[in-house]
């Protein structure tokens, strides 16, 4: 049987690509870290809910471009109040016929980016959904405000 020698270069290269190899390798398919708590409604925002008002809320269903069902929910919020509010978001609760949660999603009615909801004012908002669980009851999901921040 013939001599086989390994010269020491070749096993620390070795040795290097197996610990690269596997340190990205558990970076890629490693345990993810949590995502963060959605933030809370504040006592200070729990007590102004009382002045902001959904109305007209209503549910119509459409075909996007790729033929796919995207279901929207059109509405209007109006603030009855005296601040003027910068963002206000809604968590929007999609049930099956056995009232089992399917979907929840938070989104923006009063956005940050645009303009903002002063006392007295009503703004029109649009949801879009487009991936809906077929176990849906197609009932109006539950809207829930569920962030309130001030300017």
């Amino acid at each position: 049987m013939p001599d086989v020698k390994i010269s020491p270069a070749s096993i620390v290269i070795g040795l290097a690509a197996v610990l690269i190899l596997g340190s990205l390798g558990w970076l890629t398919f490693g345990p993810k870290p949590a995502p963060p708590p959605p933030p809370v409604l504040t006592d200070e925002a729990r007590d102004y809910l009382e002045h902001l008002q959904l109305d007209n809320v209503h549910m119509q269903a459409a075909e996007s471009m790729a033929n796919n069902r995207v279901v929207e929910i059109l509405g209007s919020i109006k603030n009855q109040g005296t601040r003027t509010v910068k963002l206000a978001e809604v968590t929007c609760v999609f049930r099956d016929y056995n009232e089992k949660e399917v979907k929840r999603e938070r989104l923006p009615i009063v956005s940050s980016t645009g303009s903002p909801l002063g006392p007295g004012d009503s703004k029109s908002f649009r949801l879009a959904f487009d991936d809906i669980p077929d176990e849906w009851n197609q009932v109006m999901p539950t809207l829930v405000i569920a962030q309130i921040k001030f300017q």
